[in-house]
């Protein structure tokens, strides 16, 4: 696997913007753990470990060019922007090009469920927002059932909703 890699371009890439590399590195640590549970709860389902890590560790790789071009770091902006980068990169890992067009897929969609129904968009999907949810939302400031609404809300797996649970609910 070629996850170090990749994170090494991802470094480069963003150099300073430890914020940035932080995010990717924490998206893809809840990739990681998504993939584990969903090998455990679904022994007979598919998914590709590769496509998801890889995906995690790149998806977010287009914005900087759209702040660059916008003035923006808007999700639409980070889908048209991010697929071209993140092949740059891929290509000059010599990764493989069906796997290389999925990753691709994910990221030109990573904001906007329903275009891709896949197993790896969907745990890559809920891994991002296992690290966006309480930032975005402010659950420091929401009751057990607030967040419980936002979590059936947001994530698409019933794994991405059950880790969700156990990180952001409060035990009673």
């Amino acid at each position: 696997m070629l996850k170090n890699r990749l994170i090494e371009e991802l470094e480069n890439y963003f150099a300073k913007d430890k914020t940035r590399i932080n995010h990717a590195l924490k998206v893809t640590e809840y990739a990681e753990k998504l993939i584990k549970i969903f090998k455990e709860k679904y022994p007979d389902k598919s998914l590709n470990e590769q496509v998801i890590i890889y995906s995690a560790v790149l998806h977010d790789i287009g914005i900087k060019n759209s702040e660059l071009k916008y003035d923006s770091s808007a999700g639409h902006y980070q889908e048209i922007e991010g697929p071209p980068v993140a092949r740059e990169i891929m290509e000059s890992l010599n990764i493989d090009f069906d796997m290389m067009d999925e990753i691709a897929e994910i990221i030109a969609h990573h904001h906007t469920p329903g275009k891709v129904s896949s197993n790896n968009f969907k745990l890559l999907y809920d891994a991002d927002w296992l690290v966006n949810l309480p930032d975005n939302y402010n659950l420091e400031n929401k009751n057990n059932e607030e967040i419980e609404e936002l979590i059936e809300k947001v994530f698409i797996c019933e794994i991405g909703k059950e880790l969700a649970r156990k990180e952001f609910l409060a035990s009673n």
